[in-house]
């Protein structure tokens, strides 16, 4: 998929998986069949670099946010421009519909957060209250408010229908670098640089627990399914588990040697998953530890098969790797890349990966043989991102070439 002529800054399928809608420096917006990868729609209009964009709920509509200080919002059908929502006054950071689609929310360098009317473009509300940068931008699982987080240490929680500001809540004492909701909308947590996470009760604002231990920077945060667990990341090298009810500290995970860089849940959440750049991948199954050690180089990606038996990992030793998840042993090695492996997925039923690398190549594995069963070739430059779509048929890969390709698994033409 090539048409873009400046670097792609987002990208997004369609909730059924037939189209894609991506942004790019090149400020406009296209639309794109996934099957075939024929252009549908190119959306123009914004006069600077597109910074994200998102389909409605139903996909009917796009809204796209710009270094123009606009957000504008498109007939999803027919390409037409609907709406242009003007109000910031500097550069849009990020937009959102709510779950029912009706509304639309921005986050800007202007300091504030703008709340739409997605039909009629009409600004709802304008949310006044930090003092610098606005970073992070949610709506709540069930539409009815709002979160954001900025450079200015605060956390702040909104009415989304009223535009009232709720709550500020106050506690960090550096930029806050990340917001999210609970999956049930009861609580917020909030990363910062100040190397703590708090927990919010976001209907009285209260602060449950400020999470501390972190001597370092918070990288990366995720709830469990239940939403009764937190597990973060950090530069310190350790991973750390938490009770998000109580804000105890229930583990200090630590093994590696270098900054971790990611974490995250089992499905099942039965186990966390850490990498580093330490070069391995270790899985922690309660107080038992397993070092999935066989990489030589730094450990790019991991991602967790759907049943969570297995695990992929992709590294700058040029290899994808499969391990047991439960007993940690390495099941195969898959090696042909010729340069880093930058990322790496399951498809949705478990039986392929998919992996793409700095040799502009992009391949598809058998899992259970380890066999290579493609190499996609077509990029021109390193592949920075590669997923399946929902049913497992097409693959879709983003690259420093500036284009955003669809291959049909099985005739593999993009």
């Amino acid at each position: 998929m090539k048409g873009h002529t400046d670097p792609v800054t987002s990208v997004e399928f369609l909730q059924d998986g037939k189209q894609i809608v991506s942004g790019s420096d090149d400020k406009s917006v296209w639309v794109w069949n996934a099957s075939t990868g024929d252009k549908l729609k190119v959306l123009k209009g914004h006069t600077s670099s597109v910074t994200s964009v998102a389909f409605s709920p139903d996909g009917k509509q796009i809204v796209s946010g710009s270094d123009d200080k606009s957000v504008w919002v498109w007939d999803a059908s027919t390409g037409d421009k609907l709406k242009v929502l003007k109000g910031h006054r500097d550069m849009v950071r990020s937009v959102a519909f709510s779950p029912d689609g009706k509304q639309i929310v921005s986050g800007s360098n202007d300091r504030s957060v703008q709340v739409w009317h997605a039909s009629t473009g009409n600004e709802l509300n304008m949310l006044k209250g930090h003092t610098c940068i606005v970073t992070s931008v949610a709506f709540s699982p069930d539409g009815k408010q709002i979160v954001s987080g900025s450079d200015d240490k605060s956390v702040q929680v909104w009415d989304a229908l009223t535009g009232d500001e709720l709550k500020v809540l106050k506690g960090h004492t550096y930029l806050v670098t990340s917001v999210a909701f609970s999956p049930d909308g009861k609580q917020i947590v909030s990363g910062s640089n100040d190397k703590s996470l708090w927990v919010w009760d976001p209907s009285t604002g209260d602060k449950l627990k400020v999470l501390k231990g972190h001597t370092h920077m918070v990288t990366s945060v995720a709830f469990s399914q239940d939403g009764k667990q937190i597990v973060s990341g950090l530069s310190d090298k350790s991973v750390r588990v938490w009770d998000a009810s109580t804000g105890d500290e229930l583990k200090v995970l630590k093994g590696h040697t270098h900054m971790v860089r990611l974490v995250t849940f089992s499905p099942d959440g039965e186990q966390i998953v850490s990498g580093s750049d330490n070069k391995s991948v270790r899985v922690w199954t309660g107080d038992k530890l397993k070092v999935l050690k066989g990489h030589t180089h730094m450990v790019k990606s991991v991602a967790f098969s759907p049943d969570g038996i297995q695990i992929v990992s992709g590294s700058y030793d040029k290899s994808v790797q499969i391990w047991d998840a439960s007993t940690g042993d390495e099941l195969k090695v898959l090696k042909g890349h010729t340069d880093p492996v930058t990322s790496v997925a399951f498809s949705p039923d478990g039986k392929q990966i998919v992996s793409g690398s700095y040799n502009t190549s992009v391949r598809v594995w058998d899992v259970p043989t380890g066999n290579e069963l493609k190499i996609l070739k077509g990029h021109t430059a390193l592949v920075r991102s590669v997923a399946f779509l929902p049913d497992g048929k097409q693959i879709v890969s983003g690259s420093n070439d500036k284009s955003v390709w669809v291959w049909d698994f099985g005739s593999v033409h993009p």
